[in-house]
């Protein structure tokens, strides 16, 4: 089949644009109408998209790549071949992503592995995926290697959103009283202060230290902001450097509360993604290389390589995980029973899955409490200001009743 790139018109008069695979010309303004849309142009795929243009060569979406990686799952485990496989799937996708997968099926067209023809896009599909669908390749079970990253996929996504939902309300809540914190000290605290210069009476020491800040922000608040967005700018460029980048990885996992997050998270992904590609037939360091490629924190990268090199020198991998002292003991002492009974993928799924709920549940609760938490401080922070306003009217009332 070939890719074919049209402009049609709607039952409502809408114009739309977008690729389909069909036979032929005809075949495809056949298919369009078959989909209650009227074809205006109808034109083979331009080569340089197909090829590799800016097209084929964008993004894919977080969402967008584990409802792939499921559709996929589903057509070759009924038993279509790869090529059929993004025929179907590119025939129910964006634009954007339908010449990315006609680019790739031109490639397995060609003769490339799948996994060779998905590096291609670099962009669209990360280093896991390619690892992944490497491993099925190797094993023969695509369909099964391939569920197994779309229910990998679909959990993450699902995790994240979950976070993300719960983060919207503290968010926002932070940011309105951030923004009513400031716009007391700007024009309210000044206009109090004219009033309060007219008894030239001693103010109380905290009403002072109120309004040195609001005289701060005010004079200087455009320098402040300036200075912060400086910061951030150069603490981003700077943690581009390996040392820098491990020394703030290793001060995060020595937190109180956000370390045991930190490290329950890494580890649970290691986990699951050494599973998914061990039971599907790739050897233990290939595993632990694509699981390296999964890791933000680069504690655990490092933690990855060690574990790497004490393998291939016939250590245990047991001993290994415990050496580097990253991993949860739990998930160490997992590893060690799943090596006693040979079964080292299974017993890596069940500590995938219990780090996941750990993580889960404990990511529920900490949300849960940092609503009351904003709440707390930031009411304290406006009560400081009203009693800094209080405090002088009262002192003035007490010299007027004298």
């Amino acid at each position: 089949m070939a890719a074919f790139e049209y402009v049609a018109v709607d039952n409502g008069g809408k114009r739309m644009r977008g690729v389909i695979s069909a036979d032929s010309p005809r075949a495809a303004r056949k298919e369009l109408r078959m989909r209650d849309l009227m074809p205006v142009e109808v034109s083979p795929l331009n080569a340089k998209t197909a090829r590799g243009g800016k097209g084929a060569s964008g993004r894919i979406s977080e969402k967008e790549r584990a409802l792939l990686a499921r559709q996929l799952a589903v057509l070759l485990q009924s038993g279509l071949t790869v090529e059929q496989a993004l025929t179907a799937a590119a025939s129910d996708a964006k634009p954007e992503t339908v010449a990315i997968l006609h680019r790739v099926r031109n490639e397995v067209t060609e003769g490339s592995r799948f996994a060779d023809a998905l590096g291609t896009a670099p962009r669209a599909f990360p280093p896991l995926f390619k690892s992944v669908v490497a491993a099925g390749e190797m094993s023969g079970r695509q369909g099964e290697v391939m569920e197994r990253l779309a229910v990998y996929l679909e959990n993450t996504w699902r995790l994240r959103q979950k976070v993300q939902s719960a983060l919207i309300y503290p968010a926002l809540l932070a940011t309105l009283a951030i923004g009513m914190v400031i716009a007391l000290m700007i024009l309210v605290v000044p206009r109090l202060v004219e009033q309060f210069d007219m008894f030239d009476a001693d103010l109380p020491w905290l009403t002072e230290q109120v309004i040195g800040l609001s005289n701060l922000l005010r004079n200087w608040g455009w320098l402040i902001a300036i200075a912060i967005v400086g910061g951030v700018l150069v603490l981003s460029r700077i943690m581009r450097a390996p040392a820098a980048r491990e020394s703030l990885d290793r001060l995060v996992l020595r937190l109180p509360i956000v370390g045991n997050l930190a490290r329950t998270v890494s580890a649970a992904r290691f986990a699951r993604i050494f599973a998914t590609l061990s039971s599907s037939g790739a050897t233990v360091l290939e595993s632990l290389q694509a699981a390296r490629g999964a890791m933000s924190n680069s504690v655990f990268r490092k933690a990855t390589d060690e574990i790497a090199l004490r393998v291939s020198e016939g250590g245990s991998f047991a001993a290994a995980l415990k050496g580097t002292g990253a991993f949860p003991p739990m998930m160490v002492h997992m590893v060690a029973s799943g090596e006693a009974g040979r079964d080292v993928p299974g017993m890596m799924t069940r500590a995938a899955e219990f780090l996941e709920e750990e993580f889960e549940n404990a990511t529920s609760t900490a949300l849960s409490l940092m609503e009351p938490i904003i709440i707390v401080v930031l009411g304290g922070l406006v009560g400081v200001i009203v009693l800094s306003i209080m405090l002088p009217i009262i002192q003035l009332n007490t010299l007027a009743l004298q």
